[in-house]
């Protein structure tokens, strides 16, 4: 029987280090990290190495549980792969330890909150950018691509697939301009 721990942040300008410091206390003896959004699995090597490599009678320490993952779905899943392994699964922030029927209860409704707390926080942001739009502040991201080059190129004779690879973008981007 191992503890292992698993850390989580979404963006590489946050700090991992807390996490890190709070598994360590918790008695991980190997710790894997990464800088990955929680919303979805995919993506996610080191969760997944993780994973694969845990057996019957291990334990998989988190800090919170929103470092595991951010919709019901994918806690389910998460969980329900654990427990066919025979892992336990703990975290140091919240009384979660799936071990006792108590720990999976809690341990589900605290995921309800999450996945909830992911709704409102999009909720809030399309919001913010429809707001913005209305002012004529928001106008989206820059074009990556530049529809003159891509119809001076066509018409020189160059074909999708080259225009692409030349401009560093995906064929199908350059088929909408073409269109």
């Amino acid at each position: 029987m191992a503890t292992y721990g698993y850390a989580r942040v979404s963006t590489t300008d946050q700090d991992l280090t807390i996490q890190q410091e709070a598994l360590k206390r918790a008695g991980c003896t190997v710790i894997r990290f990464e800088k990955a959004t929680g919303t979805k699995l995919e993506g996610r090597r080191e969760l997944t190495t993780l994973l694969d490599f845990l057996t019957t009678g291990d334990v998989l320490v988190i800090t919170r549980l929103d470092r595991l993952a951010r919709s019901m779905d994918d806690l389910t899943t998460i969980v329900r792969q654990l427990e066919q392994k025979g892992v336990e699964l703990r975290a140091t922030e919240q009384p979660i330890d799936t071990s006792s029927p108590a720990g999976k209860a809690f341990f589900q409704m605290l995921g309800v909150f999450a996945e909830f707390e992911t709704n409102l926080r999009k909720e809030r942001q399309l919001e913010g950018i429809a707001a913005a739009k209305a002012k004529g502040v928001y106008k989206g991201r820059k074009p990556s691509i530049d529809p003159a080059v891509v119809k001076q190129l066509a018409a020189e004779g160059v074909g999708p697939s080259e225009i692409a690879k030349r401009m560093g973008v995906a064929r199908s981007s350059v088929y909408r301009f073409l269109e």
